[in-house]
């Protein structure tokens, strides 16, 4: 096992060397020739790169030798011998083949990142591992790639596996903290960029963190807005916004130089925290902040939440200004609030639903989930909470002390969705509305389909359908991915209908699959959540936001200044007891007592 550890002081070059050049390194030496060398990433926009650049060096066509895997897109052939994909995607192989049998070589890279589908590989790959080693069959080579400091627990888990440290080239790199705590680090971070590029020569680029997309397009138009009015004398500013949703070629944009006497400004989410390397950032301001999910298992609420990074995070963070020379990184905030920031981040699998992971792990044939092998084990309450909303949905069943699958859960299983969305897609046919539920499905599996820039947002809601205000390429990819969950119901012989032009059929459905995303008004005007009379509101952007319907179910809830409801539908009372009856009965219980 190969742990390439990255500390603050030594960060090894994230995104230009290893990922790319151990696989082919693998590849010449033979030791991959027997199967396929599989590198995983924590996201696809990686994967596609990286495999993208690998076939260019191999000046191999992309498909041949050199393929990837992401969520509903493969390009691979029968040639492919270094195949990048998602982790979930190795997962999904494994529910049809738990001892990987195609591959030789498995690498796990940014496995700092600690997403779900990384945690979970650890055990599937150590378990085919050991079970290929006792059945004779030619040995599974495991390699861990991390850029922080948690290499002994990666080591330690894999039975003291030797562990080898790249370090990249790293120049010097001052940090500044605030010397006060700061109310408004939005505010905060426009002060710092204007304050460096007033005085920085144009050719020193800016990084700077923020948390997602709204704040980032919104931050992007103050800063375009305040640049067109500085003094003489002052460079040019190039502000690009980075983030997961953006189109492809937009992504592009950050790789390439500014003209002549502009500075570069780059907005970005944690994504250019490790996936990618932007060349000629001089400067980092760090906020401090990064948007993740938080569960409570005892509310049963999943919420996406900005709250604070990790020491981890941060110094990951501000190696980005030493990648070619020295560099600086203005951190917004004090230097007692960094010494109390959380040391590494806390672990995907231990703050966010599990239900998908469970049902994972039962296709997977684990005898036990509460004694599977995790790396970071979650709480047993987080696996019963699972356990018990799979049993909700139907997709478990429980005999003497087994927890077994339900033939609608095998079904459920086969779709690569969150389970409650697998039941809606399986229910549509009995409402004759899969045509329908299966567009709405696709819509909720990719980033927002519609560009909502804040300079046109009044021209935008006036005229949303206004084809240049459609995100082309997540259109594209709303097609596909409607066209594959289609193939799977295909597979299954399910009967495909259309309600045409009737809803309440949708709705009806909608209502079945997600009844524990329900929300009902109160009496005095507020929404709270069926599960746990927690308080949400509707978000702003929802057309319903100056309506007060008595009842509806939401997709997600998003934590700002108070818990938003996103992605709603209006649904009636009665179907949601009929959907679940005895739930219902219980929740009437409790909230009477």
């Amino acid at each position: 096992m190969l742990v390439d550890e990255m500390r603050p002081g030594v960060p090894g070059e994230t995104g230009s060397g290893k990922t790319t050049q151990i696989p082919q390194y693998l590849y010449e030496a033979s030791i991959g020739r027997q199967g396929i060398i599989g590198v995983t990433q924590p996201r696809r926009v990686a994967a596609i790169s990286l495999a993208t650049r690998v076939s260019e060096e191999r000046k191999t066509e992309l498909s041949r030798l050199v393929g990837y895997t992401v969520r509903f897109e493969d390009v691979t052939s029968e040639e492919t011998k270094i195949k990048f994909l998602t982790d979930g995607m190795l997962l999904r192989e494994a529910i049809g083949d738990p001892l990987l049998r195609r591959y030789s070589v498995v690498i796990l890279d940014e496995a700092h990142e600690r997403t779900v589908h990384t945690d979970v590989l650890f055990g599937v790959v150590k378990t085919a591992q050991k079970k290929r080693k006792e059945l004779g069959k030619l040995p599974l080579k495991v390699i861990i790639m991390s850029a922080t400091m948690d290499v002994d627990l990666f080591s330690h888990y894999f039975n003291g596996a030797p562990v080898l440290y790249l370090e990249g080239r790293q120049h010097p790199i001052q940090v500044f903290y605030t010397k006060q705590s700061q109310s408004d680090y939005l505010q905060a971070a426009l002060v710092t960029v204007f304050q460096i590029h007033q005085e920085a020569p144009a050719s020193h680029d800016i990084l700077v963190f923020l948390t997602g997309q709204e704040e980032i397009e919104a931050m992007t138009k103050t800063c375009r807005d305040i640049a067109k009015h500085l003094p003489d004398g002052c460079p040019q500013m190039t502000v690009m916004p980075l983030y997961a949703s953006l189109p492809h070629s937009q992504q592009l944009r950050v790789f390439q130089n500014a003209p002549k006497d502009h500075r570069k400004v780059i907005l970005s989410t944690n994504i250019a925290e490790t996936s990618i390397t932007i060349t000629g950032i001089k400067y980092v301001v760090d906020t401090g902040m990064v948007k993740a999910k938080k569960y409570n298992p005892e509310s049963g609420l999943e919420i996406l939440a900005v709250q604070r990074v990790s020491k981890a995070q941060a110094w990951q963070r501000t190696g980005r200004a030493g990648r070619e020379d020295s560099g600086i990184c203005y951190r917004l905030y004090t230097e007692d609030e960094f010494e109390k920031l959380d040391k590494m981040t806390v672990p995907e699998i231990q703050r966010c639903n599990l239900a998908s992971v469970v049902l994972q792990l039962l296709v997977l044939r684990v005898p036990n989930i509460l004694t599977f092998d995790f790396v970071s084990k979650p709480s047993p309450d987080s696996i019963r909470s699972a356990i018990e909303q799979l049993d909700l949905l139907g997709a478990v069943e429980r005999k003497e002390d087994q927890i077994i699958l339900t033939p609608l859960g095998k079904k459920m299983a086969s779709f690569p969705l969150e389970p409650k969305f697998s039941k809606t897609i399986l229910i549509s046919s009995k409402f004759h509305c899969t045509e329908e539920i299966l567009t709405i499905v696709a819509l909720l599996s990719v980033d927002s389909v519609l560009h909502n820039p804040p300079a046109k947002r009044d021209e935008v809601q006036a005229e949303w359908c206004r084809e240049n205000f459609v995100n082309g390429r997540n259109m594209m990819l709303v097609s596909e991915v409607r066209a594959q969950l289609r193939d799977i119901c295909i597979k299954m012989s399910m009967p495909i209908e259309s309600s045409r032009t009737d809803t309440r059929n949708i709705r009806q459905c909608l209502a079945h699959g997600l009844f524990m995303n329900a929300a009902e008004l109160q009496p005095d005007g507020t929404y709270t959540t069926v599960e746990t009379h927690q308080p949400v509101s509707i978000h702003p952007s929802s057309i319903l936001f100056h309506c007060k319907p008595a009842c509806v179910i939401y997709n997600e809830l998003l934590h700002t200044s108070k818990c938003y409801m996103r992605d709603l539908c209006v649904v009636d009372a009665d179907w949601l007891f009929e959907a679940a009856p005895e739930y219902f009965r219980r929740k009437l219980k409790s909230s009477k007592n």
